[in-house]
Order: C-alpha cells, then structure tokens, then sequence
C-alpha cells in the first residue's frame, strides 16, 4: 500500500520572510555590487567589501534557518507533520563555528561544516515523536569534494593559467571547453553527493540510496545534456526525472524488511504545472516565488510516498 506525504506549507506563510530576504540580503548584495563597479582604489568601502560580503551570507544564513524550519515542519505523512526541535541559538553556534573554521582552514573544514548543518535539521526534525539520525561523515564528504570538485577545479585552472601565460588570453572555444568540462564534473559531484546526503536511521530504519555509479552518472548527464541543448526550456524534466530517478531507488531497511520510496511522474502535466509557476514567478518580479515554492513542493511531495511492502530487490540500474 502507498502512503503519500503531503507539503502543507502556504505562499502566505512564506511571503513575510521572502520579503526579508529581498529586503536584508539582495538589496544590500545588488547595491554592494552596483557600487563596486565604479569604486576607485584607496575608497574605504573597498576595505569593507569583504567583511560586508561576510556579513550578507550570516544573514542569508539566519533567513535560511526560518525557512527550512517552517519547510520541515509542513512536511507530513499519513496526516501526521515532522515536528522540529532545532533552537536559533544552536544553529547559529554551528554558522559561526564552521564559517570560522573553514576560513583558518583554506576551505577545508567545509566538508565538516557542511555535515554539521545537515545534521543539525535532521538530528533536530521528529516523526511520531521519534527523532531522525543524520549518519553522513565529514570524511566522506571530504573526499568527494576533493576528488569531483577541488582538484579537477585545481588542474583545470592551472591548464587554463598556463594557456594563458603562452597565448597571452583565453578564445571564446577556450571558454567553452571550460563551462563543458564544469558541467561535466558535476555529474559524479551529485551523484556522490546525494548518496552521501541520504543515510539517515529511524527508529529501526536505516534510509540509504541503493543504485549503480555509472547508470546514475549516465541519467544524470542525459538530463543535463537535453538541458542545455534546449537552452534550459527541458529544466522542469529534467528536474522532475531525476528526481523520480532519485526517489524511486531509495530504500528504508529494517528488520521486518526492505521497503521503498517512488514518486508518481505525469510527465506532461507536472513539467507544464511547474513552467507555468515559474513563469508566473518571472512575470511578478519574484512576488510570486512564496506560492509558486509552495504549490511546486505540495504537488512533487504530494505524489511521493513510502510503499509499505516488502520488496524482493531494489531495482538498481
């Protein structure tokens, strides 16, 4: 039997900290930019552009908190909502903690940090009074962001500095090439990333991704791939077809046995449903964006559910 969830929350809801966010993050962000585009040197803001930069992500940061919490605590299943216990305080202690540490570290701590605040919303979210267990490592994010992202980045600058150095600039095939291989690498970069992303027990279930490397490296770079020659119109598919992808080979382990969860794709509509949002979104200047966030996340969650059946295997390609 399928039981579906539901996503409760409401673009009325969400409009007061939307408006925050435009007001204390992108105006002050847009105006910094404007502004640094004529600055001359020795101008004090020129000094104060970084700490001002700083100062912008702690408060994206701290929007980000509200956000996510009243996200989580609209998500339900079977009529019943995830109740979260996160307190500001604590996940500020997390900010500032990892935002310090990455810096005096290079960026190496971010792997860490980012696994403190993924835990901090997972460890702090409860369902039927049951709380859920976050069991990624930061070891493990480590290497995958050192593998797929740091150190191809590192040998693509390097080449590209030493092209430059012997032809004196960068051709526009050059800067191509460049975007392609990006692309490219964010292939395994997600792939990785989700499977490191979904461990998580509950009660006696252990929640985890179960799927092959290269058949989701593959879907992954065909959706990309019709992405871009469609020049983004194929986006909402896209989107919708891995997430399918996604959802459908993830499995909830537990002694009575493996169960699963799968999203219910009408192709057609659900990519039609989601453009028409977004379009009412781009032509209300983001006004929109609180509603079309709400009725986009109510309608994919609300056709994904938890198949509460033993299943003999997991499909895996």
């Amino acid at each position: 039997m399928k039981n579906y969830f539901s996503f409760n929350l409401t673009g009325r809801k969400l409009l007061p900290i939307w408006i925050l966010f435009l007001v204390c993050f992108i105006a002050p962000y847009a105006t910094l930019v404007i502004s640094m585009q004529n600055i001359q040197p020795g101008n004090s803001l020129l000094y104060l552009f970084f700490p001002l930069v700083l100062l912008l992500i702690v408060i994206a940061f701290v929007i980000a908190f509200y956000i996510a919490r009243l996200a989580i605590e609209n998500v339900a299943f079977k009529d019943q909502s995830i109740v979260f216990h996160g307190k500001f305080s604590e996940f500020i202690g997390v900010v500032i903690l990892g935002y310090f540490l990455s810096i005096i570290t290079l960026g190496i701590y971010l792997a860490w940090f980012i696994r403190d605040l993924h835990r901090f919303f997972i460890n702090n979210s409860s369902f039927d009074s049951q709380f859920l267990k976050f069991q990624g490592q930061g070891g493990k994010l480590f290497v995958i962001l050192l593998l797929t992202i740091m150190l191809p980045v590192i040998i693509l600058s390097v080449i590209m500095a030493l092209f430059i150095i012997k032809n004196g600039a960068v051709a526009a095939e050059g800067m191509i090439i460049q975007q392609v291989v990006m692309l490219i690498l964010m292939i395994p970069y997600m792939y990785f990333l989700y499977k490191w992303m979904v461990n998580i027990a509950y009660k006696n279930y252990i929640i985890t991704w179960k799927t092959n490397a290269w058949n989701s490296c593959g879907k992954i770079a065909l959706e990309m791939v019709l992405t871009v020659i469609t020049a983004g119109i194929y986006a909402p598919m896209a989107m919708l077809r891995i997430y399918k992808y996604f959802t459908d080979r993830t499995t909830a382990v537990s002694p009575e046995g493996e169960f699963r969860f799968g999203y219910n794709i009408d192709q057609l509509n659900d990519f039609l449903f989601i453009w028409g949002q977004t379009l009412l979104m781009i032509i209300t200047l983001g006004i929109y964006y609180p509603w079309a966030l709400c009725k986009i996340g109510n309608r994919i969650l609300g056709k994904t559910y938890f198949l509460k059946e033993n299943i003999v295997s997991v499909v895996i390609m």
